[in-house]
């Protein structure tokens, strides 16, 4: 049967039929309803969509479209599970865009690898140029079937009726303006149309149905840009110079057609190689004894100051808290900027004697400890500072880059040993990852856990933080609040009765929302 619906004689009204179907579900989970459960739903039937009519084009499946799938599904569960705010921004920019990545991968005929940046160009071709260009393709379907069964006398009859409206038209404005200044009822007649279309309602069913018509138009043209791709022509193998005389002829003979000028073929010059870009390792290595340098002189004073702080030996005038806020974002910049030189010695570096070789790879060794140590000074730092000023959303992001910023440090120095780890491969995965992981960490319960840990052993809370915080965090807020802050309990209780009102509908059905409704009923009962 699927056979059939792929070669059928009406595949394009079928496919638009049911791209129209699926706006009709995609207006109708998502007007006027908050995002929830309902966006895992959609991206499943999307997918379901794209890969029934686009089945012909589809290749055969990879251990990476299988993780990248997991990947888009996780994230797309994160809506009907969590309420971060944080997140909900940035997983309404990076769903898309892995869906985009991963159609592309899967669907488009240029069979490109995951890893290749040209990746991401053949997603957006397909996104834009492809997508619009099959905006009209139902229009000029219905044209060409129209015409096929008209007589040849009858297109003449249409077509010169099309040409009187073109010419009608402009003639027509001119004659009612002066028509208008000529009798003042004619013009005040006419000056009622205006309040006639304003009186039309333009109301919920009417956007509903533009929202239908727009949207199925929109993932048509998605789709049958897989479908039927416009073929670029090859203009990287031409020239806009005219063929060299020495090229075109010997020398003497006898031209039987004219010379062509504009672009010719690339046959016709002598092949240029382009050398790959190289780091001489000479060079590359007097770098990295100067830095490194510097670097084991900056370790060296971290392990007297950081490690020995509980003995005092810190800067003079500067209290611990001091130290550690000092510095911090120059350190993390430092280590990104390490893990930078790394990558691209370890990528770009020319081939080079034994004793060379052995002496850069011991070079970026000593740079890897030492970003190392650099990064924990600065991770440290981080704790010591949220211990003495609370803990925000944007340091528990800046722990879990440090973290992250680590792992991709310990896979380079790893890749200086083994030099078959594809280092690409491995930072687009971990990459993807950490991404998920760091969404389903539960972030707002750990801020929400570690200030009310912090709060027991100094007095010290910032009671409108944690109040902010998404309901991820109210069920620990009201387990622990209740003795720990007794004083701004009831007005935490207060601030939280919105959810109540909250929009119960199933598309927004939402687990962490739940999870804080019934802990504030539990409590009232209590």
């Amino acid at each position: 049967m699927y056979e059939k619906l792929i070669v059928a004689k009406h595949r394009t009204w079928i496919a638009l039929l049911s791209a129209l179907g699926l706006a009709t579900v995609h207006q109708y989970l998502f007007y006027g309803h908050q995002l929830g459960i309902s966006y895992p739903v959609f991206i499943i039937l999307f997918y379901l969509y794209m890969y029934t009519y686009a089945g012909d084009k589809l290749r055969q499946g990879t251990w990476f479209s299988r993780f990248s799938m997991t990947v888009i599904i996780l994230l797309s569960l994160t809506y009907g599970l969590f309420t971060n705010p944080v997140f909900m921004v940035l997983n309404a920019l990076m769903i898309p865009g892995l869906i985009f990545l991963h159609l592309a991968y899967m669907l488009s005929h240029r069979r490109l690898t995951w890893y290749q940046p040209m990746l991401i160009v053949d997603a957006l071709d397909h996104l834009i140029p492809q997508s619009v260009r099959h905006w009209v393709t139902p229009f000029r379907i219905l044209k060409n079937v129209a015409i096929s069964k008209m007589e040849n006398e009858k297109k003449k009859i249409i077509t010169k009726i099309l040409i009187g409206l073109v010419i009608a038209l402009p003639l027509l404005l001119i004659i009612i303006s002066l028509l208008t200044s000529a009798d003042r009822i004619f013009g005040d007649l006419l000056s009622t149309l205006p309040n006639w279309i304003d009186s039309l309602s333009f109301g919920e069913g009417s956007f509903r149905l533009l929202w239908i018509v727009i949207g199925g138009f929109i993932f048509f043209g998605y789709l049958w840009g897989f479908v039927q791709p416009y073929l670029y022509p090859p203009v990287a193998n031409y020239r806009p110079h005219p063929l060299p005389a020495s090229a075109a002829t010997p020398t003497g003979a006898v031209l039987s057609t004219p010379t062509v000028y504009g672009p010719q073929p690339l046959s016709a010059y002598p092949s240029v190689q382009r050398k790959p870009v190289r780091i001489d390792p000479i060079i590359m290595a007097t770098i990295l004894i100067l830095i490194n340098i510097v670097y084991v002189l900056f370790v060296v004073i971290q392990f007297s100051y950081l490690f020995g702080a509980g003995q005092g030996q810190i800067p003079d005038g500067s209290s611990y808290a001091e130290y550690a806020r000092s510095g911090f974002v120059e350190l993390v910049m430092v280590t990104s900027l390490n893990f930078i030189i790394m990558v691209c010695v370890l990528l770009y570096m020319a081939e080079s004697h034994r004793i060379l070789r052995h002496i850069n790879n011991s070079m970026l060794y000593i740079l890897v400890i030492c970003s190392g140590v650099m990064l924990y000074s600065a991770f440290t730092r981080l704790i010591v500072y949220e211990q003495a000023y609370g803990y925000t959303y944007i340091r528990f992001l800046v722990h879990a880059f440090m973290i992250f910023l680590g792992v991709l440090l310990l896979v380079a120095g790893l890749r200086i040993y083994w030099k078959k780890l594809p280092l690409a491969k491995c930072y687009i995965v971990l990459a993807l990852t950490a991404y998920v992981v760091v969404n389903y960490v539960g972030m707002d319960r750990i801020i929400a856990v570690q200030n009310l840990d912090r709060y027991e052993q100094t007095g010290q809370i910032d009671f409108e933080y944690l109040n902010g915080l998404s309901s991820d965090a109210i069920p620990v807020l009201l387990q622990r609040g209740a003795t720990l802050l007794p004083e701004t309990y009831q007005t935490f209780r207060q601030d939280k009765a919105y959810l109540f009102e909250k929009e119960q509908s199933w598309q927004s059905i939402n687990w962490a929302d739940y999870r804080a409704i019934r802990a504030l009923r539990n409590d009232v009962h209590s």
